[in-house]
């Protein structure tokens, strides 16, 4: 048989199925993986530096040194800005231009946002807002409009009154987009007129057709043109992204853009948010969304929750103030540092449910810090010093003996939304994902420990019970967590050499290099003694299990812990379970699932990784995780040319099939009796061997986690206790279901 070629494993899409990535390994040793990302950026001025400088740098004066003036910067280096070149940069663009219509109905100014994805690759934009100012910047004698498009770090969020609080504080965001569009235009309704005007590559001036191809002609000014009813305001943005910048693959994701939308329209009760996608990708259809949820961040909490509820959704509301010193441009133009007082407004819904596992969110003035930040730290701190609080206090449910309940144990099956609004909030980066205010730790900190404890201490009937049963949960949450840990503590190897701890069915390797090292995870004991012949005991072990192990989806730490088969799994790779789990313990560099080719085996594969995902899930991040591909049939040959593999192997029956109609073309001869594999216990060890476990000939799938929170979304409907949506999903994807896959 031809060995397969290898292939480096390519970013999985985000979509439905995140687990889906496929690459092949041929050698023990991990193969260098690298992703390229390129923006073709033109650029003059460069050559002729290189051209002047000498080869041995011996003439390196400030001739040689190059001012990127404007705009120039942000196409030189976009990422620095949107953070990548590839479709999610693509995206933060779009965040950007909707974010500064979320922030005028973050002032009360707007409560209608469209978005608009049209058939010929723009995106546009529309609000009822008060709308980009048009008339004239004193300093620049420039528009405000092209003020905020053309100039970096300009804008209304300087602290000069126009918002109290805003997603957007660098002033780059649409300048960015100009800079990186093909073609932008910009129409504002504003004093009873309506002002257009649009860029090419960031220069203003005026389109004479279509498209980002039509004839431009650089000019400065806006152009009014029909008349508006004097109470009508509002800004659209239209543009096209331009290709020269972007990835030729890189795309707008519909499903981003309407979670973003649905998420947005959350935060902010009362706006609705339209999102209208006419690409007709595929041939499909135009379609519309509409999001609107007056129920604000109480109703996204009950969203969010995956699980039945212990609680009922508390809100914790309060502020508080702090004091900063920045820089505040005076009458003279001239940054003086002011020191100011600034309102810091703590709004949060948590919900505690019968799950394990937890959902957070965290948000500045509707914008989403997915890395958490101060106001996260704040949060979490308090919320566990205030559980302890109570426990030891007024409840008295932990003893003397026992340890505080730690952050782990409170969020377990918690679902909580964190906001807080604030003028000019200092984040680390253009991206916005981690806020680094260092007063909102405090304030924050502060209303959780009074609302949270108002709740927990409370009298109310309901609220009273409610209490006690979340109180409850985390003190049981607390006990099965050092329970687990003593179980690990007791059962993990100290050392790759303590093989007496390990369970005595392991078939462990000679080799204690970790990057070389190989655990197969093998189905049956039959399965087991044709894989010892097989293998290369110098770097390939093997763990057997008997039948189909515990779905952990379904179960709570303690019951995985207690089945057999999920112990010893954990034990023998050696670096524990959950948020404990330290990858540089792991005794393997590889784990690789060998089961049937049937739908018993592919049951299997799907409870191991149910298990990888949920307690080991850096293997799994780390594409440590593999699937052996074995064959499922094998053809002979009748008297094969020199050189020719006697025996050919086959993985599916259409590539059965592809190969049979092959060889008669090539009138090669071969034996009817084509063997089907109904399992490896059918393969002798010289098949299996070279079909499956010989690094030179095998075939690995990489399991790979493409989209977290798709993945956790789909182990939940597939593996998860709640049948009801699982049966809805199995009857609506039966139409698609390949009949021809299922062995009749």
């Amino acid at each position: 048989m031809e060995p397969r070629a290898s292939a480096c494993t390519p970013v999985p899409p985000r979509g439905r199925y995140p687990l889906t990535g496929a690459t092949r390994h041929h050698t023990p040793e991990f193969s260098e993986e690298r992703t390229y990302v390129s923006a073709a950026v033109s650029t003059t001025d460069v050559p002729s530096l290189l051209a002047a400088a000498d080869r041995d740098g011996s003439n390196y004066t400030a001739r040689h040194l190059l001012v990127l003036e404007g705009l120039e910067a942000v196409r030189k280096r976009p990422g620095m800005y949107i953070g990548s070149t590839d479709s999610r940069g693509l995206m933060h663009c779009l965040w950007e231009i909707i974010d500064n219509s979320v922030d005028e109905a973050l002032g009360g100014y707007c409560d209608h946002i469209e978005v608009l994805l049209h058939a010929d690759g723009s995106v546009e934009v529309r609000d009822n807002g008060r709308g980009i100012p048009v008339d004239k910047e004193p300093k620049t004698g420039l528009s405000g409009v092209e003020v905020v498009m053309t100039k970096l770090h300009a804008g209304g969020k300087f602290g000069g009154g126009a918002y109290a609080a805003s997603g957007g504080l660098h002033g780059v965001g649409a300048s960015v987009v100009n800079a990186l569009s093909s073609r932008l235009d910009v129409e504002v309704d504003h004093s009873s007129r309506t002002h257009t005007i649009s860029f090419r590559r960031g220069v203003p001036g005026a389109f004479a057709g279509e498209g980002p191809d039509a004839k431009f002609e650089a000019a400065s000014g806006m152009t009014k043109t029909k008349k508006v009813p004097k109470t009508r305001t509002g800004t659209r943005i239209r543009y096209w992204a331009d290709r020269q910048i972007f990835l030729k693959d890189a795309r707008l994701s519909l499903e981003e853009l309407q979670a973003r939308a649905r998420q947005t329209a959350f935060l902010v009760p009362g706006l609705t948010l339209v999102v209208r996608d006419e690409r007709g990708i595929d041939g499909a259809e135009p379609t519309t969304e509409i999001f609107r949820y007056d129920g604000g961040i109480s109703e996204f909490c009950e969203y969010l929750a995956p699980d039945k509820a212990v609680s009922d959704v508390v809100r914790l509301a309060g502020s508080g103030t702090f004091k900063e010193t920045v820089p505040v441009l005076d009458d003279q133009g001239h940054m003086t540092p002011t020191e100011v007082q600034r309102d810091l407004g703590v709004d949060i819904a948590l919900r505690w449910g019968t799950g394990y596992d937890t959902t957070m969110k965290s948000f500045v003035n509707i914008i989403a810090t997915p890395k958490g930040g101060t106001h996260v730290s704040g949060f979490e701190r308090s919320l566990t010093k205030t559980v302890n609080e109570v426990l030891r206090g007024a409840v008295k449910l932990l003893r003397a003996a026992e340890d505080d309940v730690v952050k782990d144990d409170v969020t377990e099956g918690l679902t909580a939304v964190v906001t807080v609004r604030l003028a000019e909030p200092q984040f680390e980066g253009q991206t916005k994902e981690v806020l680094g205010t260092s007063a909102a730790s405090r304030i924050v900190a502060n209303v959780v420990a009074k609302e949270l404890k108002a709740f927990l201490t409370s009298t109310k009937r309901d609220q009273k019970q409610q209490a006690r049963s979340v109180l409850e949960k985390i003190v049981a949450a607390a006990r099965t967590r050092i329970a687990a840990r003593q179980h690990k503590e007791a059962q993990r190897r100290k050392t790759a050499l303590e093989s007496s701890s390990l369970p005595a069915k392991l078939a462990d390797c000679r080799s204690d290099a970790v990057d070389r090292s190989e655990l197969f995870i093998v189905e049956g004991d039959s399965a087991l003694g044709t894989a010892k012949l097989a293998r290369n005991s110098e770097f390939q072990a093997l763990l057997p299990i008997r039948g189909k192990i515990l779905n952990v989806q379904k179960s709570s730490i303690s019951d995985m812990l207690k089945n057999a088969e999920c112990s010893a799994i954990i034990q023998v790779i050696g670096a524990g379970s959950g948020r404990s789990f330290d990858i540089d313990q792991a005794r393997y560099g590889k784990v690789i699932f060998l089961a049937d080719a049937d739908v018993d085996g592919a049951h299997i594969r799907c409870l191991l990784l149910t298990l990888f995902q949920r307690y080991m899930r850096p293997m799994v991040e780390e594409g440590r995780v593999f699937s052996a591909v074995p064959p499922l049939h094998r053809i002979e040959l009748i008297n094969p040319k020199k050189g020719v593999d006697k025996y050919i192997y086959t993985y599916s029956d259409n590539e059965l099939r592809q190969t049979i109609l092959e060889l008669e073309r090539k009138g090669t001869r071969y034996k009817d009796s084509i063997q089907r594999y109904k399992g490896l216990g059918e393969m002798d060890a010289d098949q299996l061997a070279e079909t499956t476990m010989d690094p030179r000939h095998r075939t690995l799938r990489r399991i790979n986690i493409g989209d977290l929170e798709a993945a956790e979304e789909a182990f939940n409907l597939l593996m998860g206790n709640e049948v009801a949506p699982r049966k809805e999903f199995i009857t609506n994807s039966a139409a698609t279901l390949d009949r021809s896959r299922i062995d009749t």
